[in-house]
């Protein structure tokens, strides 16, 4: 049988009051507290904080604080991964970063949601779908991505924006919901 922790990371049905995710969380939560009140020129205090907050990821990888997260362990970020100001990852399953990507400030990333079933929602069970980000991405502030969601390498989110679906790579995407509005020229050096 199933451990709800194992039934989460796997997209299913799951209790999020079982004990052990609680303690998860409350780990998290701890980690999140030292980040967030650590300050600028305690980089090295900094770094060991994000070492045990997002073990998963590559060299470089920044956080401007305040930052907020579920569990973390779920958070695979390539290297230089940068996160603005205020950043909110629901990593209740899988998300996954490439290198080189950048994130604004006030961008939220949910894997959590809900049973669309009121009675099965009611019953306090919810369930995630993994979120994959690829290389070289840039996503504009107060961004939303919502669970499932693919978008692909090298792509810009224009800021403001509700990713409800899938982005393909080298395009300028915007709007709510997000829609690809034209393909990038690699050459490009544009503003957004």
């Amino acid at each position: 049988m199933k451990t709800e922790k194992e039934k989460m990371l796997a997209g299913e049905l799951y209790d999020p009051l079982d004990q052990q995710l609680v303690e998860d969380r409350l780990r998290t939560r701890l980690l999140i507290k030292e980040l967030n009140d650590s300050r600028e020129d305690q980089t090295e205090e900094r770094t060991r904080v994000l070492q045990q907050l997002i073990p998963h990821a590559g060299d470089g990888l920044w956080l401007q604080p305040p930052f907020y997260c579920d569990y973390g362990y779920n958070i695979q970020a390539g290297e230089k991964v940068f996160f603005n100001f205020n950043c909110v990852v629901l990593d209740v399953t899988q998300v996954t970063i490439g290198s080189r990507t950048l994130f604004g400030p006030n961008v939220q990333i949910y894997t959590a949601t809900h049973p669309m079933n009121h009675q099965e929602r009611a019953s306090g069970v919810e369930f995630a779908k993994p979120i994959s980000i690829g290389e070289d991405v840039w996503v504009g502030g107060s961004v939303v991505i919502c669970p499932g969601v693919t978008i692909g390498s090298r792509s810009v989110i224009g800021a403001g924006s509700v990713v409800t679906k899938d982005i393909p790579a080298d395009v300028f995407a915007a709007g709510n919901p997000c829609k690809v509005i034209r393909q990038l020229d690699q050459q490009e050096d544009e503003q957004v």
